[in-house]
């Protein structure tokens, strides 16, 4: 370590390119802490996410009119709206009005609480709908096999529509959740440390925009590369011959 801060310390006496991140420990901590809070964010986001599609898509397919009748509504206002007027509206209108309902002085839920739950809002709405079409996807001769064994219809869905319907939407659901760690960089709108915001701090003190945007741009293209073969395993691993890459 100490041979490349030397290195990056030369680069920038010499040429004048300032990768101070590389050299300076301070910065340095700074970008560790902002990359650990940017795999924090996208883990809980894609976590959460996945779980409320599979909820979404059990109610859209529930007997309950009422059920369905949620599940689309949800969809519908997190699908079409921007998911930064999302995550400002928890934040800065949703946040203070539930601390002020239940008469408390501080926030029921900080700027890294409310960030999570905007992003697995924002990416639940999409992944809905992809297990919907997954779902749909499934001839119903299975579902008519499934109710002659005597099975309910949450057993249907658990044990014989899912996990067909997760091969099927495997490669829809990756590119959604690819989007979803991209979309991670808004919670810099309302001052979670993630990897964005730490570096606009560091290049804001060595006006070393051009230096540090190249660094981020390393970064997430390496983060989502590796997102990407993982997801590919996944697939050629659950891979059943007649459903998604056989």
């Amino acid at each position: 370590m100490t041979s490349i801060a030397g290195f990056f310390q030369w680069l920038n006496s010499h040429f004048g390119v300032n990768f101070s991140v590389f050299y300076d420990a301070f910065e340095w901590n700074t970008f560790v802490h902002g990359i650990a809070m940017t795999f924090m964010l996208s883990i809980a986001s894609i976590a959460g996410s996945v779980m409320l599609g599979a909820v979404g898509a059990f109610f859209q397919r529930s007997p309950s009119r009422g059920l369905r009748m949620c599940a689309d509504a949800y969809v519908w206002v997190f699908r079409n709206t921007p998911p930064l007027v999302q995550l400002y509206f928890f934040y800065f209108a949703l946040g203070p009005f539930l601390s002020h309902l239940a008469g408390s002085p501080t926030p029921l839920l900080g700027n890294i609480g409310w960030a999570v739950v905007s992003l697995i809002l924002f990416a639940g709405a999409f992944n809905v709908e992809i297990f919907r079409s997954g779902i749909e996807a499934v001839p119903f001769s299975m579902l008519e096999a499934a109710s002659s064994l005597g099975m309910s219809h949450l057993q249907t869905f658990r044990k014989v529509v899912m996990p067909l319907a997760v091969r099927i939407s495997l490669p829809a659901l990756g590119n959604n959740l690819i989007n979803l760690i991209k979309t991670t960089t808004n919670a810099y709108a309302i001052a979670v440390p993630e990897l964005l915001y730490v570096s606009s701090q560091i290049w804001a003190q060595n006006l070393n925009t051009l230096e540090m945007m190249l660094v981020l741009l390393v970064f997430y293209l390496g983060v989502i590369g590796a997102f990407v073969v993982l997801m590919n395993m996944l697939e050629k691993s659950i891979a059943v011959p007649g459903w998604g890459k056989a």
